[in-house]
């Protein structure tokens, strides 16, 4: 009785946003959700779209569009606005048309007196957390990027297809930029407990045709491939950022790769990229540091390079 509800803003409404809206509703995970779009009639055309859902769903989630001066209640907002990379290039090329719309779309936020949790997912989202973050002035545990999250269930699902098992019965991360320089912490993944290194070098026959070289390179990969066939990825981030909400407002202390704001963590400051970490209310816990091999730690050094030397002309 008496108690505020939990409200979850959309900054952005094309696939991703949409997506991300139809996923909180199925799941229950929210009890409104506001739509906030450069264009207010199609904003209003998908709140009135995903507000016909609510007969075949448990719970009925109220769905409206709003605007910045709207922001100030919040307890998320979820940064879906930008555009996708063109044939040929990657996610970080992204980078210059992001930053100049994130410089008009943060202040804007911040003046609606807003004080919850950011998530950002448009890419180049390790880049965009972090100039969130900065243009924000908020702790950095309350902003948060999808990060590696995606690639991470890609992977998991890549190795459940050949082993075969359900794929949360596969536990490991994707660590570093996501984009190209992205590696999983093939020491860390395990299978029912069981470390996928022990099981290959166990069952070298048995599981011939699992190359980690070969997963590594379609998880790595997927998002391009699914791109190139329909124009867009949604579906699957839409979850992930489904799941992270959830892990928020239900304060599960859930450990997710998401993009995280480094400082100290695996040796790295003034970045932001994909780490594990203990999602909770307040947002980022704590960052789970994983013990990483030579190799590994050398190639977590090298996408966390890629990423200061992308942004290094920004003005952050």
């Amino acid at each position: 009785m008496g108690s505020r509800p939990r409200k979850v803003a959309i900054i952005g409404v094309g696939h991703v946003g949409a997506s991300c809206a139809y996923a909180l509703i199925n799941q229950s995970i929210c009890d409104e959700i506001m739509l906030v779009g450069r264009t207010p009639e199609r904003a209003y055309a998908q709140a009135l779209d995903l507000s016909h859902c609510m007969d075949f769903t448990y719970t009925r989630t109220k769905i409206y569009t709003g605007s910045w001066d709207d922001c100030g209640d919040a307890d998320i907002i979820i940064l879906c606005a930008g555009g996708y990379p063109k044939s040929g290039s990657n996610r970080l090329d992204l980078l210059d048309s992001a930053f100049e719309l994130y410089q008009e779309i943060v202040p804007r936020i911040m003046a609606s007196g807003f004080d919850g949790l950011f998530i950002a997912a448009a890419n180049p989202v390790d880049i965009v957390t972090q100039m969130v973050w900065k243009l924000s002035g908020l702790p950095r545990e309350r902003v948060i990027g999808t990060g590696t999250s995606i690639d991470t269930s890609r992977l998991k699902t890549l190795i459940a297809e050949f082993l075969p098992v359900d794929p949360r019965s596969v536990c490991g991360y994707v660590l570093g930029e996501h984009g190209e320089s992205q590696f999983p912490a093939w020491s860390h993944v395990s299978v029912g407990g069981k470390p996928i290194l022990d099981i290959l070098s166990q069952h070298p026959q048995r599981f011939s045709l699992l190359k980690l070289d070969d997963i590594e390179a379609k998880t790595r990969n997927a998002g391009w491939e699914i791109y190139q066939h329909k124009g867009s990825t949604h579906y699957g981030i839409a979850n992930a950022i489904a799941h992270i909400v959830r892990s928020i407002l239900n304060d599960d202390y859930n450990i997710t790769a998401v993009s995280a704001i480094l400082e100290g963590e695996y040796g790295e400051r003034d970045v932001c990229t994909g780490v594990p970490a203990i999602l909770t209310r307040r947002g980022i816990a704590e960052l789970v540091e994983l013990n990483l091999t030579s190799q590994e730690q050398a190639r977590f050094a090298h996408s966390c390079a890629v990423l200061r030397s992308a942004s290094a002309h920004l003005a952050l």
